[in-house]
């Protein structure tokens, strides 16, 4: 049997990260597409960037013609409206202009189509009701397609929800008793790619998979709070006392991401996945399960088989930090600057004018620097701009410091020690920076 070519499409998430690489693995020839790719995962040739979102029908009917594609995985979503994300746009429109594409390909080309566990009256956000309207289509279409449903994917990586779950699991912090009741069928991510090794080995006119739609999921019922467990009991964590949240934090915490998500941020406490997370994940693998011979992992299997590395534990713990460091950086530099030009403006011109400073340059110099300070804060807010906002944050509190050291020396041993605390402010500045990275 010749080489099979297996297009994924969002080659940088989670699910396709994992999938693009096990399938190379397995011996097939694998094409990565995804609109950007860190520096980390740009490890092989056949990995590109693609705006693949914005490409038409021809364009993709072209680039399944020049990689002679015989499988196409598609892996995109994207989790909620926002900046820059449309569930209508990816979710349905696209796969609109993918199935066109492979009809108009002149190629016998199988569709894998990842989507969500659920049925659609149990749905209520845009996330579910437009991945249920790709499922129709697909459906409809006549092309050979396998719809994918997994459960809650469990990774040897971790982004979005199941970046959560061990935060949680590694903090002394439990979700409301309601939400840790609800059903939530894990997979084990290599059981994902080991369904899309069995689909792309079988030939396109197999009936066993022209046209199917399987969950994909571990069959023994569990709730968030059994898989909150097992992963405790990896990070070492199970005896910790726990205090469970109340319902009205964990609304808070949603507004407040989706309020990061305006900002160009992709946090995982957002209203779309408060809501699906309410809704549980359960379906019935039965069919997956006889139609592929596959025995999915367990739950131990998945996430007991070693325990939690250093790295592991770190990245846990400081998942959820992150946000409070960047919400704190923010607020420092924008509070500092409003303070020194609307509430203390005379102080903090005084401050130079005491030193000497030339009056003529006291309060350009003032105001200047206090509009620097909250435009620092502004630049630090935006996702895309963050690095640059960190970058001149460090610049500016060393000169900060430079200057005082030249012009102001006593300041130094000030009372309060502010200049001394600039130096932790960097520091936490420098971590901020470290932290940036989402894949």
């Amino acid at each position: 049997m010749k080489q099979r070519t297996i297009l994924v499409l969002g080659a940088s998430g989670l699910i396709g990260r994992f999938v693009a690489d096990d399938l190379r693995a397995r011996e097939f020839r694998v094409i990565g597409v995804a609109r950007s790719l860190s520096p980390a995962q740009k490890m092989s040739a056949l990995d590109i960037e693609l705006p693949i979102l914005s490409l038409d029908a021809p364009a993709l009917t072209h680039l399944l013609g020049a990689h002679v594609v015989d499988v196409v995985v598609n892996c995109l979503g994207v989790l909620q409206d926002g900046p820059g994300s449309d569930t209508q746009a990816v979710h349905r429109d696209f796969v609109a202009r993918l199935l066109e594409a492979i009809g108009q390909s002149g190629r016998p080309i199988r569709l894998v189509h990842i989507s969500i566990p659920g049925t659609a009256d149990a749905d209520r956000t845009a996330f579910a009701t437009t991945k249920r309207d790709a499922e129709r289509v697909i459906a409809s279409s006549g092309i050979p397609y396998a719809i994918l449903r997994p459960g809650f994917v469990i990774a040897p990586s971790a982004y979005g929800g199941s970046a959560m779950l061990r935060s949680l699991a590694a903090s002394p912090f439990d979700l409301p008793a309601a939400e840790m009741a609800t059903p939530f069928q894990p997979v084990a991510v290599e059981d994902i790619s080991a369904t899309i090794a069995w689909l792309a080995a079988r030939d396109i006119d197999d009936v066993s998979a022209r046209a199917v739609s399987w969950d994909l999921m571990q069959p023994a019922p569990i709730t968030m709070a059994g898989v909150i467990k097992q992963f405790r009991f990896a990070f070492g964590t199970a005896g910790w006392p726990q205090v469970a949240m109340p319902s009205f934090a964990l609304d808070l915490g949603a507004k407040l991401g989706d309020l990061a998500g305006c900002l160009g941020w992709m946090p995982p406490m957002r209203a779309t996945a408060i809501a699906e997370l309410r809704r549980g994940v359960t379906g019935d693998p039965s069919g997956w399960i006889a139609a592929t011979g596959i025995v999915p992992k367990t739950l131990t299997e998945m996430i007991g088989r070693h325990p939690a590395t250093i790295q592991d534990k770190w990245f846990a713990r400081l998942f959820l930090i992150k946000a409070l460091v960047m919400a704190s950086l923010v607020a420092f530099w924008l509070v500092s600057g409003f303070i020194a030009l609307f509430v203390s403006y005379r102080a903090a011109a005084g401050i130079l004018s005491s030193h000497g400073f030339p009056a003529a340059l006291v309060d350009p110099v003032t105001i200047g620097t206090s509009l620097m300070d909250m435009s620092i804060g502004v630049l630090i807010a935006f996702r895309r701009s963050a690095p640059i906002g960190l970058l001149a944050g460090i610049l500016a509190s060393l000169g900060y410091m430079a200057g005082a050291a030249i012009l102001t020396p006593d300041l130094w041993i000030e009372p309060l020690g502010a200049l001394v605390k600039t130096g932790p402010a960097i520091v936490l500045m420098i971590v901020a920076l470290l932290m940036l990275d989402n894949r």
